[in-house]
């Protein structure tokens, strides 16, 4: 890590960080009854998609949200309820600085990141499979008119 203490040098430092020292500057502080309930003795993680935040600094100040990308390179992340409207009515994301926000709930599904904080995993929730049922079940069951030797039944026409 840095050695100096001249701000100059300490702003070049991490400018040409590489990506492995990089993920030190994305450190997140835990809340305190997260920190309680999982009996985690360190203050700061590194943020992870799916983790929920919440903006401590800033316009957006209070607004709480989960993770959606984490971006190394530019030491900012993306929540999913911080959006903004372009001028032709595109929405997209806004970044936020790591540093300004605390993590209110952890995803624990990753094991190796489970095992680094000696914390049981939780079971994976797939939303994808969740919807397809819920799709499924509102379907209507439309039933196909039989086709006899080449010819289309009278119901089919009348419709």
């Amino acid at each position: 890590m840095i050695q100096s203490s001249q701000p100059r040098k300490q702003r070049k430092f991490r400018f040409n960080a590489p990506m492995h020292l990089r993920q030190h500057f994305l450190r997140v502080h835990l809340d305190k009854a997260v920190r309680e309930k999982l009996k985690i003795r360190k203050r700061a993680v590194q943020v992870s998609e799916g983790d929920t935040v919440k903006v401590m600094h800033g316009a957006k100040r209070g607004t709480s949200g989960k993770v959606l990308t984490v971006s190394l390179r530019s030491g900012k992340i993306t929540i999913d309820s911080l959006k903004r409207k372009t001028a032709k009515g595109k929405e997209y994301h806004i970044p936020v600085y790591a540093s300004n926000v605390y993590i209110t709930d952890l995803n624990l599904t990753d094991k190796v990141r489970a095992k680094k904080l000696n914390v049981a995993v939780q079971a994976a929730q797939k939303p994808q499979q969740a919807k397809t049922e819920l799709a499924s079940q509102m379907k209507p069951q439309v039933q196909k008119p039989v086709e006899i030797s080449g010819e289309v039944p009278a119901q089919a026409i009348s419709k």
